[in-house]
């Protein structure tokens, strides 16, 4: 049965699963670099953590065989291949908050045909990210 919000509709929401080699140091990095927060890692030795920021979760799962990663830039290495694409308020801001922290932009903000402004990221893992922001007021 799906949740409901207070107006009794159906709530859905997503979590991408990002299989990484080393849970620990990419959920610091998330801290770290992007801003996301966590509470706690699971299993001894950690191998699963779950970050959040301004709603969003993503979950981190390290295997117990290493490089098993497959991040979607592998399959298009020219780009365009995002793993997450993640809604937000204000890329401009998100953009420099990035910059200043030493995040690797791998496109920069720019207004896109599908009428928003959106910017890649790569995180420690290769994982593309894509922020974005709706200009059309849809």
């Amino acid at each position: 049965m799906a949740d409901t919000n207070r107006e009794g509709r159906e709530r859905w929401s997503i979590a991408p699963y990002f299989i990484v080699d080393d849970v620990v140091a990419t959920a610091n990095y998330y801290r770290d670099r992007l801003g996301f927060g966590y509470e706690r890692f699971w299993g001894d030795p950690p191998s699963f953590c779950m970050v959040r920021r301004s709603g969003i979760v993503i979950m981190l799962a390290q295997l117990e065989r290493t490089g098993v990663m497959r991040p979607n830039r592998f399959a298009d290495p020219e780009g365009g291949a995002w793993d997450a694409y993640i809604w937000i308020d204000d890329a401009d801001a998100l953009n420099a908050e990035f910059k200043s922290k030493g995040v690797k932009i791998t496109r920069d903000v720019c207004d896109q045909p599908y009428g928003c402004r959106d910017f890649d990221v790569e995180d420690c893992n290769g994982y593309r990210l894509c922020f974005g922001q709706d200009i059309e007021g849809t």
